[in-house]
């Protein structure tokens, strides 16, 4: 297998034994960027100097004896909402498009603890809203197992390039679905871990409530490790779990002999595409086949999910994104004769259509008369959701769904008609409501030629569970299928 499809722990292990340096894996991913990324738009800015730079440091570092730790030396893409410090982060908006932070996310601190590598800044929906990665000020992403395809949202260019090899590995942010939808539509896998464990301090906020920074892998076992670096408390996040992170690599155990595992129907509902509901039951019998004990389940007040997530979300967005005002930092109409005015012009140019509609949706759901009407019942069906949630894991130590109600759909198919798109996220959505643990792994091949994803979910910090289910059934799937570009 070529460098830039090995996985972080393959890769790893070439460098203990010598085989390799960090140096040949730092060229090899930019020569692949070289090669498809044009045909991709996966990255919104590469750091090849840098890059380069930085795996000489490194390779200096292990011939002078230093232990080889998970990550070190591994080029690793980086969604744009993530701030890094001195480069610019624009969450894929013109009213961003020149904004450099002059601090790091936690994230990229304990990256930076474990030498990695920023291969570049991945391309995404602007502000993280979108299901497709159409929604870019720099332009469509492309999903690499076919380019007339999208790759899914908003994380589309963190999961289209792990999936092409143009990066090992990638940090995706994901509020309704933003990293195991587009994980499940470019076949990688993708991680939510429970909402907490990862700091969001400097994750450009769309929805506080719900946001989650979380790794996207080519298997799960490199995804356990990731979630050793980046999980545990930090005082600048206010919502931060304040609690020892395990070592989550010593879940990875292939046996799920007598594990409960249930089938939430509301997830298997129609409009599920057929190949993607086979693929779900052909599991199932993997499942059984492996000991585990499987049960369909209901969980009522899922159905009122998405119209819950199309409330809380743009209401926590049109406040959180008050902020850019052409005032303080970001784009500015220098045309404006009036105060007003220059906020007004600032905002129509700099934000996209999409994040102007779930602006607009959300000021109207907190408007005065409307507030108790939307967004306060919005929050009382949030927690029956919950509820639904707490008594399912009383008796299952997992549920188990489709990831993606469907394969991946034509570039330019949904993206006039904003109510089907939002259908994309009906089986992601409950999760991030109920800030639990989920992730999806590549369950087959639709037609033989895109990938399905299934998505396991577990308890709120039961991560120990979701990725045992995962690492066992991704063992018993066998996936090994790369995209052909």
């Amino acid at each position: 297998m070529e460098i830039h499809y090995l996985t972080a722990h393959q890769l790893k292990d070439r460098l203990e034994k010598g085989q390799i340096s960090c140096t040949e894996i730092v060229k090899s991913i930019y020569l692949r960027i070289e090669e498809v990324e044009d045909r991709l738009n996966s990255y919104i800015r590469l750091e090849k100097e840098s890059a380069l730079s930085r795996a000489g440091e490194v390779d200096k570092l292990i011939s002078a004896g230093s232990d080889i730790e998970d990550f070190m030396g591994m080029p690793v893409a980086v969604k744009d909402n993530i701030c890094t410090k001195n480069i610019t982060t624009t969450c894929a908006s013109r009213i961003l498009e020149n904004y450099i932070p002059i601090y790091n996310a936690t994230v990229i601190d304990r990256l930076e603890s474990r030498n990695y590598i920023l291969a570049g800044k991945a391309n995404m929906d602007e502000f993280a809203m979108g299901s497709s990665n159409e929604n870019s000020y720099f332009g469509t992403v492309k999903n690499p197992w076919d380019t007339d395809r999208v790759p899914g949202g908003s994380s589309g260019g963190p999961a289209a390039c792990v999936a092409a090899g143009e990066a090992v590995c990638s940090l995706g942010s994901d509020t309704g679905g933003s990293i195991r939808q587009p994980a499940s539509l470019c076949g990688v896998v993708g991680f939510k871990p429970t909402y907490g464990m990862v700091s969001r301090y400097g994750l450009v906020a769309f929805a506080s409530s719900l946001d989650q920074i979380g790794p996207i892998t080519r298997d799960v076992e490199d995804c356990a490790a990731m979630l050793n670096i980046i999980c545990g408390h930090d005082r600048k996040d206010s919502t931060s779990i304040n609690m020892e992170v395990p070592d989550y690599k010593s879940f990875l155990k292939a046996d799920i002999k007598d594990m409960r595992i249930g089938v939430p129907k509301e997830l298997m509902v129609e409009g599920i595409d057929r190949e993607v509901k086979e693929a779900v039951y052909r599991t199932i019998k993997l499942v059984e086949d492996m000991g585990g004990i499987v049960e369909e389940i209901s969980l009522p007040n899922l159905e009122y999910a998405l119209s819950v997530y199309y409330i809380i979300a743009p209401s926590e967005a049109s406040s959180n994104l008050s902020r850019f005002d052409g005032v303080r930092y970001g784009y500015r109409n220098v045309e404006a004769e009036s105060l007003r005015e220059m906020y007004r012009r600032s905002r129509a140019e700099g934000f996209g259509d999409e994040v102007k509609r779930r602006i607009m949706i959300g000021a109207y759901c907190l408007s005065a008369g409307y507030y108790d009407a939307y967004y306060e019942k919005a929050q009382r069906v949030r927690t029956l959701i919950i509820n639904d949630f707490k008594k399912a894991f009383k008796k299952f130590d997992v549920l188990i769904s489709p990831t993606s109600p469907t394969t991946a759909f034509k570039i330019g198919e949904k993206i006039e008609d904003p109510l089907t798109m939002y259908l994309s996220d009906i089986c992601t959505i409950p999760v991030n409501l109920a800030g639990l643990p989920a992730i999806s792994i590549p369950a087959g091949l639709s037609g033989g030629k895109l990938p399905i994803g299934l998505q396991i979910i577990g308890n709120v910090l039961r991560e120990d569970n979701v990725l045992k289910v995962a690492y066992s059934l991704e063992k018993a799937i066998g996936f090994t299928c790369r995209p052909g570009l």
